[in-house]
């Protein structure tokens, strides 16, 4: 298995561009060694921009993802509090897009109750308009 990787090997792999991968630099969520000006990315950096990754798809701030990460660092006893945290914040996740989902089916409800009073509405005007005009070449 390869040992190190360049940043365009991580960002090509993870479809992302090598100014994300910078920016995470920058925010000290990893830190690669250097040859020269060369970014020299490990494994364990690459783990890291997985579980990064992962903890964005899932919505969670940066702040968060960086206490999952510095876990990950801690080895054995440091691995058990990071799946544990991360059960917890899956659970947290979980619950508000529930949440999301209830608020959705609500909004759509809604959508649809308005478009047919609208449309029943549009049908009203329409006939009355109807009448009148036939009303109108009566007379």
């Amino acid at each position: 298995m390869q040992e190190t990787f360049t940043i365009s090997e991580l960002g090509n792999e993870f479809g992302i561009t090598t100014r994300a991968i910078r920016f995470y630099e920058d925010k000290q969520l990893l830190s690669p060694s250097r040859q020269g000006n060369r970014r020299v990315y490990s494994r364990s950096d690459r783990t890291r921009l997985k579980l990064l990754l992962r903890g964005k798809r899932l919505g969670w701030p940066l702040e968060e993802i960086r206490d999952v990460l510095n876990m990950y660092d801690q080895g054995h006893e440091g691995e058990i509090q990071q799946l544990e945290y991360t059960c917890r914040k899956v659970r947290e996740s979980r619950e508000q897009l529930e949440q999301q989902r209830r608020d959705i089916e609500a909004a759509l409800q809604d959508l649809d109750s308005i478009e047919s009073r609208c449309l029943a509405r549009i049908d009203l005007l329409i006939a009355d308009e109807k009448e009148t005009g036939q009303a109108e070449n009566r007379a």
